[in-house]
């Protein structure tokens, strides 16, 4: 490739937020560059042949509520591009150990009348958020700013800043809901005390019943080849198998994107930044890491509970005091005995992801930033809790701890793929508190990673809004709050 000596801009990192970015500022006009480390495109979004041949696993993530809903993607058309997603019958699955489980589906009343004497509770509550979700989502995914007020919009803000814990034992009466609200709050991978929990729990809840947490056909790698197409059918340019350790490697431009975290950030533009800064971003708190595995299977997961079979995700954990005791646990660097489990079984939607008649899996528990420990007996067992058997269907097994974790994605620092801790304090002025905290302390240099708001996920809006941010700065246009 014949790269040019200067752009408008260049975005290092090529995850979904580098692509947004990147697409946000080629279709403002700019000539843009993407530079990526690894030969393969996507950060966190690929697929590869992890346990045997003919099996693709997802190396890091699957479902995806907020990719499927994002303001940012979904106008651009990807499924002219390949882009198909599938949605299984329930979104995710809670089975519980003395009683029935719960299922959440499209349906808020079908999913309501599991949960006995909350089925008021639960469409009182989820109602709302799932008939205004458009407005919700373009207030408070993203950076703070004015908004119209609605008493829904105020309800939500409110609700958000419960802990988990709290929360599910105030508005739930029955174990089967508060330990659906706890699976739920888990994936904020703090402590369900921790303030604002609720609100990862809330909007999850909700995107079940908007999208029914969907995947990508074929894998997840699906999104970036798609969301890599359409940049260069702009204009945009990529280049692979370039790490990129100083501002020195790169070639000239007038603004400069940066999907990393703030560890990465000092290390490239450190020199660039004001000795304030710098210290507000070695300040900044990673926050748990996680163990994963990933199977082959000779056959669909023998899943004692009928719904967790038609599930694409299956919230493994028990109770609520179980769940709080295992992210209570790994919040004081310990690993619980019985972790609260996330498992993932895409083939069940998918027939493309393994040969004929055969399946794959893949599921992660929560451990210590940076643990080493191997995980792999304690969340089999878990598995094997609900699912008899499971053991003696596994025909190959792929592992990585927090260490593979972060070879694999730099950004996963000790193992946490959320870019950093969603404690209160993080959440919308990460990794500073700034005016904007897509801007650094050096001029034309920005930040664009999930580690500014609102954080982990697959949607693209941080990216979107550090282009906003460096469009409005550097080359004057402006571009609508999303």
């Amino acid at each position: 490739m014949n790269l040019k000596i200067k752009y408008d801009a260049v975005v290092v990192g090529s995850g979904p937020n580098g692509f947004a970015a990147a697409i946000t500022m080629q279709r403002a006009g700019l000539s843009v560059l993407i530079i990526e480390a690894k030969r393969e495109l996507g950060g966190g979004v690929r697929s590869a042949e992890l346990t045997l041949p003919g099996f693709i696993h997802d190396v890091c993530s699957t479902v995806f509520p907020l990719g499927e809903d994002s303001p940012v993607f979904k106008p651009l058309g990807l499924e002219k591009l390949g882009l198909q997603y599938l949605q299984p019958q329930f979104a995710v699955a809670h089975p519980l150990d003395d009683r029935p489980s719960v299922a959440v589906q499209s349906s808020i009343e079908m999913t309501a009348a599991q949960l006995g004497k909350d089925a008021g509770n639960y469409k009182q509550l989820y109602s709302p958020f799932v008939n205004n979700w458009s407005s919700i989502r373009s207030s408070f995914l993203g950076p703070l700013h004015l908004s119209n007020y609605s008493h829904t919009k105020a309800r939500f803000a409110i609700y958000s800043l419960s802990s988990g814990s709290h929360f599910a034992k105030k508005h739930f009466i029955t174990k089967e809901a508060q330990a659906l609200f706890a699976g739920m709050a888990a994936h904020s991978m703090l402590p369900l005390n921790s303030a604002t929990v609720s609100s990862i729990a809330i909007v999850l809840n909700t995107m079940a019943h908007v999208n029914g947490w969907p995947l990508a056909k074929g894998g997840s790698q699906k999104i970036t080849d798609a969301l890599a197409a359409y940049f260069k059918n702009i204009g945009g340019e990529i280049l692979t198998e370039n790490p990129i350790y100083s501002l020195k490697q790169l070639p000239a431009a007038k603004a400069i994107l940066l999907d990393v975290t703030p560890a990465q950030l000092i290390r490239i533009a450190g020199e660039r930044f004001s000795p304030f800064y710098k210290w507000q971003l070695n300040r900044y708190e990673y926050g748990a890491g996680v163990f994963k595995i990933d199977w082959a299977l000779s056959q669909p997961v023998p899943f004692t509970d009928m719904k967790s079979r038609s599930a694409g995700t299956i919230h493994l954990g028990g109770s609520l005091e179980e769940i709080y005791q295992s992210e209570d646990t790994v919040a004081n660097k310990k690993h619980p005995e019985k972790p609260f489990v996330l498992f993932v079984q895409p083939s069940g939607v998918d027939n493309s992801r393994a040969p004929y008649g055969k399946h794959t899996a893949w599921a992660y528990c929560h451990v210590p930033n940076g643990s080493i420990k191997n995980m792999t007996d304690a969340i089999e067992m878990q598995v094997e809790r609900f699912a008899p058997g499971f053991k003696d269907c596994i025909l190959g097994r792929h592992t990585m701890n927090t260490s593979g974790m972060e070879d694999y994605n730099s950004n996963y620092i000790g193992g946490d793929i959320n870019g950093g801790s969603a404690r209160v304090s993080q959440l919308f002025t990460r990794p500073a508190f700034r005016i904007s905290p897509y801007r650094t302390s050096a001029n034309g240099i920005y930040i664009c990673s999930s580690s500014t708001p609102p954080g982990g996920g697959v949607h693209g809006i941080c990216g979107y809004y550090a282009a906003r941010r460096a469009l409005k700065d550097i080359f004057n246009k402006q571009l609508p709050w999303l």
